[in-house]
């Protein structure tokens, strides 16, 4: 049995392994983590476009509040492709604080 599995029961084990087990583990997790962290960074700087309607229900607000919100500076809209959009990233900061 791998450790892998072993953590995923609610027993409990004496466990005897060898150093270089330890060390490949060891460099699992790592490379498992790295891999996590990767995909987060990567989908948090993709900037994706969404609508007017689509902001509107993620912040919960009425679409005249963000009509408003832009013409005060507060969430700006931008024009893309003959429509109005806003960017993710700045829902993000709006949603974050």
């Amino acid at each position: 049995m791998e450790i892998q599995e072993l953590l995923k029961t609610d027993a409990n084990f004496n466990v005897t392994i060898t150093i270089k087990d330890l060390k490949e583990w060891h460099k699992e997790v790592i490379a498992d983590t790295r891999r996590e962290l990767e995909e987060v960074v990567i989908s948090d700087k993709a900037e994706s476009y969404p609508t007017p309607k689509q902001v509107a229900e993620m912040l919960n607000v009425d679409l005249t509040t963000l009509w408003r919100w832009n013409k005060k500076g507060y969430l700006k809209s931008i024009e893309f492709g003959g429509g109005r959009r806003y960017k993710m990233s700045e829902v993000r900061k709006l949603i974050n604080g």
